[in-house]
């Protein structure tokens, strides 16, 4: 089975669909060996990986490659977060195309203007509701796994209000999005107003961001509103970050690295997220000797 059809099969359960999130291939395996059936990749993350905060200054072959050390990582299906496609309909095409073949699953692209800001940082700026539509189907015609997933992620919430939410979404389910994804509701009443509106036409995608411009919920919260798919993108992010500044600022501060010991992964269970005993098993199979 395609990891398209194992997302397609997924998105048909009547169950909430929990999704671990990554900013790298270690990661994405760590998101896979806990139990995750779905790993969905932090376009923040993959940024800050790189130096930058996520204002846009990715490009798309950037984001495409470690999408594809991801996908090749895991046999779970992986979605990505193609920012708003690169450019105009033909560039989203492109973009389309550079992904599914690099492996993954589905990816969501945003009607945000260029350069792009996280969805939870404020001065953020929208296109034309027309001109996302034409980017929907510009994306549809260059798809060539039917099973792929497009995803359309709609930021107007802090620009232009609720119910230009509500109109979009609604001519984005139209232009043919096989799933919608609302970022970003500050209030819990508007969160389920979105739902409501949604959540009979269409699989719906929820952020269960950290960040303290949305709502803090549990999984059976979301669920209960109607949301299909409850993605964790950026705590294992954050976890990274927190836990290697913690474990540097103690070596730096000792001169050593006993203070730490008790809080590392053994080297040995490291190897072993990369699956280090069946490539030695394969390196035994395939030996000329």
């Amino acid at each position: 089975m395609t990891v398209t059809e194992k997302l397609r099969n997924l998105l048909k359960r009547d169950s909430l669909i929990l999704a671990g999130g990554a900013h790298d291939a270690m990661t994405a395996q760590l998101v896979e060996q806990v139990g995750f059936e779905l790993c969905v990749v932090t376009g923040a993350g993959t940024a800050v990986c790189r130096g930058y905060p996520d204002i846009g200054l990715l490009s798309m072959d950037e984001m495409v490659t470690n999408a594809r050390y991801i996908a090749q990582a895991v046999n779970i299906p992986v979605i990505v977060d193609a920012d708003n496609g690169y450019g105009n309909a033909l560039n989203t095409q492109r973009t389309v195309r550079a992904f599914e073949s690099a492996g993954v699953a589905g990816i969501h692209i945003e009607d945000q203007t260029w350069p792009k800001r996280c969805g939870h940082m404020t001065g953020k700026s929208v296109i034309p509701k027309n001109e996302m539509i034409q980017k929907i189907r510009a994306a549809k015609d260059a798809v060539n796994d039917k099973n792929f997933v497009l995803i359309a992620r709609c930021d107007a919430y802090l620009v232009e209000g609720l119910e230009s939410v509500l109109q979009r979404g609604d001519a984005y389910i139209d232009a043919g999005a096989d799933m919608l994804f609302c970022e970003v509701a500050d209030n819990l009443d508007h969160t389920r107003t979105i739902a409501d509106h949604f959540k009979k036409r269409i699989p719906l995608l929820y952020n269960h961001s950290p960040s303290p411009m949305v709502p803090i919920l549990t999984s059976k919260e979301v669920h209960e509103m109607g949301f299909k798919l409850d993605c964790f993108y950026a705590q294992p992010l954050l976890a990274t970050a927190k836990a290697t500044k913690e474990t540097l600022q103690k070596i730096y501060e000792t001169g050593d690295s006993k203070s730490v010991t008790s809080s590392l992964m053994p080297l040995d269970e490291v190897w072993e997220i990369g699956g280090l005993t069946m490539m030695r098993n394969l390196e035994k199979k395939y030996s000329a000797e």
